[in-house]
């Protein structure tokens, strides 16, 4: 059974600072494209960050040089790395794997709040 299992959400204020987890089990980590994505009221999902089996990031333009993306395959974890934030970044923050060889698969945790207000 596959499970995708965020962590490190909260409430915090403007300007600071969380770290998201996702702890992966079920599935080959160390061959998996990971990601996070994340959810706004009345908006629809939308990509946050990447990163390839091999390591290689890539971040939507809001977040770029605010957040990183970064993994461990020996705890099968990946990491959201979150400063300076700002009240856009108020979401429901998500964790995806996808392995994108055949057979293809593609994995969703259930998410994590982030509320950044003052």
């Amino acid at each position: 059974q596959v499970q995708l299992v965020e962590s490190g959400g909260g409430l915090v204020q403007p300007g600071g600072s969380l770290r998201l987890s996702c702890a992966a089990s079920g599935i080959f980590f160390s061959i998996y494209a990971m990601g996070w994505y994340r959810q706004a009221p009345g908006k629809q999902r939308e990509l946050v960050a990447t990163i390839t089996s091999g390591g290689n990031t890539n971040y939507a333009d809001s977040v770029k040089g605010r957040f990183t993306i970064s993994r461990d395959d020996a705890k099968n974890t990946v990491y959201l790395q979150m400063n300076d934030l700002k009240p856009g970044d108020t979401a429901v923050y998500y964790c995806n794997a996808k392995k994108v060889s055949p057979p293809h698969r593609d994995y969703w945790g259930q998410g994590t709040q982030v509320t950044v207000s003052s």
